[in-house]
């Protein structure tokens, strides 16, 4: 009995080993435990990324080819070192470097050793591979972008890193990954699916051919195409009247809420972030800690909004029924609570109605209305509360939920921040006055400024800001159709529209206005102060301008921030007027704008900062003028945009 025991507990050890083999050499044979096979080798095949085209269908960004340098640290044999890094054009120091990094994060899976290798390069290097155990070449495309301009719109890709990595298995070390704009926002549709081939490989570690005849193999999925909102026209024309002077410029169409155009200023050419160059000058443009490149200004600069704010507390007070458009308040040169001049202005009008005090830009009248709408309340902090989410609906202090992977949220306080600030119920509207001219504690981007007056023109609506009109065999997210409404009635927008009309008939901006096209705008001169050594200085105010046009039926709202630049009519009125004939007319009759913008640069402004020169706050007249050189440059760059529009 013992013995036939022992014989049927072998036989059934015996029946467990042979089942658990099966089990795992026939049943679970599938492509991913491939992956953690020593004898087969994996060879990944990528797609190529898809084109960007800009709204009237010319091609942005297109792909060329790329070759890396691929090892397997497990796998590589002894070699001469000396002559492999004479073919990659590197030293021993960064082979070595490289090498250890490759095993690090693994000594049997693939990684890039050396990228973006050229034609030449390759061709060189494709005879000699055979002498070089664990490395292989493995053939990829770059981007290559078809212009030069919207370099903060397209982005660019660069290698993942190990945090991208953990966030999303799909990639390896290596591999390629949108890193801003649209490259970044649609990295999924772009990117495409790679596939994989898996080799079969003998015991001397050679190749013998597709593992089972490639039956897990896959074949790559080109990325999707895709069309975004950017006129590329207007886009150049922009950066090119942003040269030597630092801001943002945003446009919108109103009836759809698409980007026209999305300036940052300084910008760079997008073609520098490409190929083996790309680590150099990421880090030059990096560091540059003054100009700031990278930064784009145009939806994470957060500006105390001037002027322009003044119309949204025009609209919050008819909504709140404090205030009438033809109700006057008396301005003596500024606003004064009992003795106490709260605020100056610099119209001195004997008194001013809304038109009026919209298309003159008035203080007094502003400050006026906005203690009426914080005082309509029981409690400061209920109006406070009131006002604050009347602002909000315009998008305001919040981030607008655009396709684009950056931006800031700004800034409106509420009770809440005021309570915190000085205390419960310690506080009054004249604390704040600061607030009813766009200074104080609020605070704005371009795009959501420009977002603003797009409401502003669709008579209380606006829809969400995207960057992306079409997708290749696809459809845009229903988010970006759908339109959003504020809390101010539709019948509130047509008189604060006529003062905004007014501003470039008789008002701030009757010097910048278009023959034909009817605009409405407004002005703004923001303070803007700086910790210099410790100090908070005054520096020269910042240039700010808002505008949609037509008056009926706009095609065109925007925004404009030109740091230093003075006041607002004097650098951001010109270049939102020329933006708008640009926009509309497709050439420009007021040449003399141009040319004006064209010739003056702020540069010296910016380099006062660190040059330890005193400013001149008060000096209004000073103004560099570029050099004649750069002058008949930008004149050439301007001509060729007029032929490529014509």
């Amino acid at each position: 009995m013992r013995q036939l025991l022992l014989f049927i507990s072998v036989i059934l050890v015996g029946f467990i080993f042979i089942a658990r083999l099966f089990y795992l050499q026939v049943y679970t044979s599938n492509p991913h435990d491939l992956f953690l096979d020593n004898a087969i080798r994996k060879v990944y095949d990528y797609p190529k990324r898809g084109f960007v085209y800009d709204r009237n269908g010319q091609l942005l960004v297109a792909n060329q080819p790329s070759y890396d340098v691929m090892v397997i640290p497990r796998e590589v044999e002894p070699l001469d070192t000396l002559e492999f890094c004479n073919l990659l054009k590197i030293d021993k120091e960064q082979f070595i470097k490289t090498y250890k990094k490759a095993y690090r994060y693994s000594p049997r899976l693939p990684s890039v050793f050396v990228s973006h290798l050229s034609k030449e390069d390759y061709a060189v290097l494709q005879e000699k591979m055979r002498k070089f155990d664990g490395f292989y070449i493995q053939k990829r495309s770059l981007r290559k972008y078809e212009t030069s301009i919207g370099a903060n719109v397209l982005g660019d890709i660069g290698e993942v890193n190990t945090r991208d990595i953990k966030k999303d298995p799909y990639y390896r070390m290596g591999d390629l990954i949108g890193r801003q704009g649209v490259e970044a926002s649609y990295e999924d549709i772009l990117r495409g699916v790679k596939g994989i081939k898996f080799i079969q490989k003998d015991r001397f570690n050679r190749n013998i051919g597709p593992y089972k005849d490639g039956e897990f193999d896959t074949i790559p999925q080109q990325g999707k195409d895709i069309t975004i909102t950017i006129d590329a026209k207007l886009q150049e024309y922009g950066e090119l009247l942003m040269q030597n002077k630092r801001g943002g410029i945003i446009a919108i169409e109103p009836s759809t809420g698409e980007i026209l155009t999305m300036v940052s200023a300084p910008t760079y050419n997008p073609n520098i972030l490409v190929g083996r160059a790309r680590s150099k000058n990421f880090t030059k443009l990096y560091n540059d800690t003054i100009a700031k490149p990278l930064f784009d200004r145009s939806l994470k600069a957060q500006y105390p909004p001037g002027s322009p704010f003044k119309v949204l507390n025009a609209l919050i007070g008819l909504q709140e029924s404090v205030v009438t458009t033809e109700e006057r308040f008396i301005c003596r040169r500024g606003y004064y609570y009992g003795r106490k001049k709260l605020t100056g202005c610099h119209v001195h009008p004997p008194s001013a109605n809304m038109n009026l005090g919209i298309y003159e830009s008035c203080n007094a009248y502003f400050a006026n209305v906005y203690r009426r709408i914080i005082d309509k309340h029981e409690n400061p902090y209920e109006g406070m509360m009131t006002w604050s989410k009347h602002l909000k609906s315009f998008g305001l202090g919040d981030y607008l939920g655009y396709d684009l992977k950056v931006g800031n949220k700004g800034r409106i306080p509420d009770g809440d921040f005021y309570n915190k600030w000085y205390g419960k119920n310690r506080w009054a509207s004249t604390f704040n006055i600061s607030n009813a001219i766009g200074q104080g504690e609020v605070e704005t981007t371009p795009i959501q400024l420009a977002n603003m007056v797009a409401a502003i023109a669709n008579r209380g609506h606006y829809y969400t800001p995207h960057i992306i009109k079409s997708i290749k065999d696809d459809t845009i997210p229903q988010k970006y159709t759908k339109p959003k409404y504020t809390t101010i009635n539709k019948e509130h927008f047509e008189p604060v529209i006529q003062g905004m009309f007014d501003v470039y008939n008789k008002g701030t901006a009757k010097y910048v206005k278009v023959s034909g096209i009817e605009i409405c705008g407004k002005t703004g001169t923001a303070e803007n102060y700086a910790k210099i050594d410790s100090v908070t200085t005054q520096l020269t105010d910042h240039s700010i301008f808002v505008a949609f046009a037509p008056k009926e039926n706009p095609k065109i709202a925007l925004a404009v921030f030109v740091e230093n630049g003075y006041w607002g009519s004097r650098f951001a009125g010109k270049i939102a007027s020329l933006m708008i004939e640009k926009h509309i007319r497709g050439e420009i009759t007021r040449t003399d704008l141009e040319d004006w913008i064209l010739r003056h640069s702020l540069e010296d402004e910016y380099a006062k900062r660190y040059s330890g020169e005193p400013f001149q706050i008060n000096d209004k007249t000073k103004l560099q003028v570029v050099k004649e050189k750069e002058y008949y440059r930008l004149k050439r760059q301007l001509n060729n945009i007029s032929k490529a529009t014509n």
